[in-house]
Parts: C-alpha cells; structure tokens; sequence
C-alpha cells in the first residue's frame, strides 16, 4: 500500500492531517487534490484544533463519503453510514480514541497546551502514524 506512506509523507511535509488523508485518496474517487486541500484544511487538530474527532481519520471519513456516499437526499445511506462505523470502530480500537484531546494528550485549542505538544514532539511522533494508519483502514474498507 503506497498510499498510507504518501499521506505520511505529506503531513510530515507540513500538510494538515486531514488534508494529507483526503487529497491523497480522493483523486481516484473524482475529487481533484487542489479541492481536497481546501475541504479538508479546517478538520486538523480535531475540527480548527478543537481536539474533536482526530483530523486524519476526518479525511478518511470524507472519503468514504466520496466512496460511498449519496448526491440524492435519502435515507438511503446505509453503505455510507456502514463503512464510516467500521472505520471508526477500526481506528478506535487501534489508537485508543476518536478524539484528538485524547490521542494527543493536548487540548490544541489552548495555547499553552499547544506549545506543550510543539515541545513533546507529538506531532512529529504520533500524528504522522495516525495518518498513515487512518489512510489504510479508509483503503481496506474501500477495497473490502
């Protein structure tokens, strides 16, 4: 799988979690990577570094939602609503947590929180590898 070593590489060349996610991944499914950079520019640091739902596996979601999304205004959504609980479940279990707060240990949102994780190295640690691991599950689901 070259596309998780891609999206690794590109937050560790200063893209946002969620934009090294989807605009790795969204080519393929009709979305170009100058749009993938815009969509997903606000979700890093769990939604404008409001430590909610880690940036990475928010571009993964989007994904799926380019995957298996509905354009119609339905109900019909079940393989959408299916494959984004598999993933989440899947990286819960994997990481531990959903929520950026608590992957990080760091409420990004506060600024002497923030300085704390710059300092402790997290995001040259840990972020990259939940990018990676994010762009991996939302691959497996699609090719499942």
């Amino acid at each position: 799988m070259e596309e998780p070593l891609k999206a690794k590489s590109r937050f560790e060349n200063g893209y946002a979690c969620s934009q090294a996610v989807l605009s790795t991944l969204s080519p393929d499914l009709g979305l170009d990577e100058e749009t993938a950079l815009k969509v997903a520019s606000a979700f890093s640091g769990g939604m404008a570094r409001h430590g909610e739902v880690c940036g990475a596996l928010t571009g993964a979601l989007m994904v799926l939602g380019l995957k298996f999304g509905s354009p119609t205004n339905t109900d019909e959504e079940d393989a959408v609503r299916t494959a984004s609980q598999e993933l989440m479940r899947r990286f819960e279990a994997e990481n531990g947590s959903l929520l950026c707060r608590d992957l990080l240990g760091y409420t990004l949102i506060v600024p002497k929180e923030l300085e704390k994780a710059r300092e402790s190295g997290v995001f040259q640690t840990r972020c990259p590898l939940f990018v990676q691991n994010a762009t991996e599950l939302a691959k497996e689901i699609i090719n499942d």
